[in-house]
């Protein structure tokens, strides 16, 4: 993957070498994804949306574990007391129990990765819309996302948050 980026960076650079002095007047732009995805109004809403959906499911399963943890301190802690029948019958709870949660939890997991995938789909739709916007009201040449480095003077991921949250907020 790395080799593949720097390959791409090496052919982008060669070619941009050979090409006449004036028509090297290129505007070119890089976009912070992984900052868009993190810093913009709208992927913090989607953060928040996705709490308040997953945030009691996320507790109730955290608060099983605890509870299973207790019930599992306590058998240890009345095991020499307990005839082996009894003790086994609440090992088997336990068991059963635990792999309940483990079930929970990875189900609980998936749901939770599905939808994540699915405001972060939204939020990538909204976000290209906003960089195709700037490129063609600005008449960029070229918009990268990702490289292995970029200088200030082209790094143009502020405006697309900027521009991301006025959309998100077109009250302010």
């Amino acid at each position: 993957m790395m080799k593949t980026s720097m390959f791409k960076a090496l052919v982008l650079t060669m070619a941009l070498a050979t090409i006449p002095a004036a028509a090297q007047e290129l505007k070119i732009g890089y976009v912070n994804s992984e900052r868009v995805l993190r810093d913009s109004a709208p992927a913090k809403a989607a953060q928040a949306k996705l709490e308040a959906e997953f945030g009691k499911r996320d507790r109730d399963l955290n608060d099983q574990a605890q509870k299973l943890k207790a019930a599992a301190e306590k058998l240890d802690k009345d095991a020499p007391a307990l005839s082996e029948a009894e003790r086994t019958r609440r090992q088997r709870e336990l068991v059963e129990q635990d792999r309940d949660l483990q079930r929970r939890r990875r189900e609980f997991q998936e749901d939770l990765n599905q939808r994540k995938n699915e405001e972060l789909a939204s939020v990538v739709e909204r976000a290209n819309r906003v960089i195709k916007q700037i490129f063609d009201q600005e008449k960029y040449d070229l918009i990268l996302q990702e490289v292995v480095f970029a200088g200030a003077r082209v790094d143009i991921t502020e405006k697309v948050i900027k521009a991301l949250n006025g959309a998100a907020n077109p009250g302010k």
